[in-house]
């Protein structure tokens, strides 16, 4: 049985709009704070409740823009304002984990810590806390940077990957390079090699470590954010935030930190993961019914339909005939209806949606 250990913080990523699942997920109410998978929980509560098996509660962070404060106070009830993070400006995952590094610094040096995205799904989750103790052990040691790496099933494009030592006997295995996001043939050569793993953007370290990383490879930025030492974890720390984050450089902690770090390891996770990135996604995760549609909140009788998600604000009836790998989705005023195949379009439809028809639909 894991025991929360009092150096043990994390940061969770919340801060993100999940445009791909408009129209229920807005710049006003992203996917975070919904219950995508109904499961009575919101994925940021789902993850919060996680992570709190191993890390103690008062210990954990949360990165959001400042439009979501109030959003995070009314779903993670428990958590005090120094414990959320507010982004004046959108400047992607170095600023807010060093930022978020220096504050944890400050309460106890000693720390290790886990960054983590709020909207993932991860079924066996006693698996997920095994595999993280595991890397918070490895952190522990002198200058290592540990993550935790996804079997890939397929070769999917829109993941980073991460080629590792499958020889190394450890639990976290060193690794070789990371790859962001390479197209298809690269993607099935590295499936096929099974040399690399899926990159889920779960980063695990001491904050020695981490800080150390930033005063060598983004000195600028650390410079920066070491200047409010002082007043991290007071009243006075947001006004602080508020003048010098945007200036910031715009760059993530893959390209600023991991790629060029001396000594990163990998646990090969044991749990099944999904960054629920899509409606397709999320699609795979739910229970389907005997026609294998997915239906989420709603009444449905079909005809000749399979393969569709079905999701209606208000537990509607839905009649559908015909249509087979639909996304089907109705919020407020916006009804969605298109292929699976063009998920990846949805952030453009919602912008051409706006642009038509007001910017308050989304």
């Amino acid at each position: 049985m894991s025991i929360k250990n009092k150096n043990y913080y994390a940061l969770l990523m919340a801060g993100g709009v999940g445009s791909r699942f408009w129209p229920v997920s807005t710049e006003a109410y992203p996917k975070q704070f919904h219950d995508m998978l109904g499961t009575g929980q919101t994925l940021l509560q789902k993850t919060f409740a996680r992570l709190s098996k191993l890390v103690p509660e008062d210990q954990i962070l949360i990165l959001t823009n400042a439009r979501y404060n109030d959003l995070v106070k009314e779903q993670i009830p428990q958590i005090t304002q120094k414990n959320i993070v507010l982004e004046p400006a959108m400047r992607n995952t170095a600023p807010c984990i060093l930022l978020s590094a220096l504050k944890v610094e400050k309460e106890n040096p000693d720390a290790v810590m886990i960054v983590a995205p709020s909207d993932a799904w991860i079924e066996d989750e006693d698996a997920f806390i095994a595999n993280l103790q595991h890397a918070f052990d490895a952190s522990q040691e002198e200058n290592v940077i540990a993550t935790l790496g996804i079997q890939p099933s397929f070769p999917n494009t829109g993941y980073g990957y991460i080629n590792y030592d499958k020889e190394d006997t450890a639990f976290a295995k060193a690794v070789k390079r990371f790859t962001e996001k390479p197209d298809y043939n690269t993607a099935k050569q590295f499936v096929q090699s099974g040399e690399y793993l899926w990159n889920a953007g779960m980063f695990i370290w001491s904050v020695n470590t981490v800080l150390n990383g930033f005063k060598k490879h983004l000195p600028e930025m650390y410079t920066l954010f070491s200047k409010g030492m002082e007043i991290y974890n007071t009243t006075k720390e947001q006004d602080f935030i508020d003048i010098q984050y945007p200036k910031a450089e715009n760059i993530s902690i893959d390209y600023g930190i991991m790629e060029k770090h001396e000594n990163v390891k990998v646990v090969p996770a044991t749990f099944d993961w999904n960054d629920l990135g899509t409606w397709g996604s999320l699609y795979e995760k739910l229970e389907k019914d005997v026609t294998n549609n997915a239906v989420v909140n709603a009444r449905v009788i079909t005809t000749d339909a399979t393969g569709n998600i079905i999701r209606t604000e208000n537990d509607k009836v839905v009649v559908i005939d015909g249509l087979n790998d639909y996304i089907i989705v109705e919020k407020e005023d916006v009804l969605v209806i298109v292929p699976k195949s063009k998920e990846q379009d949805i952030k453009e439809i919602r912008n051409s949606v706006q642009s038509k028809f007001g910017s308050n639909l989304g």
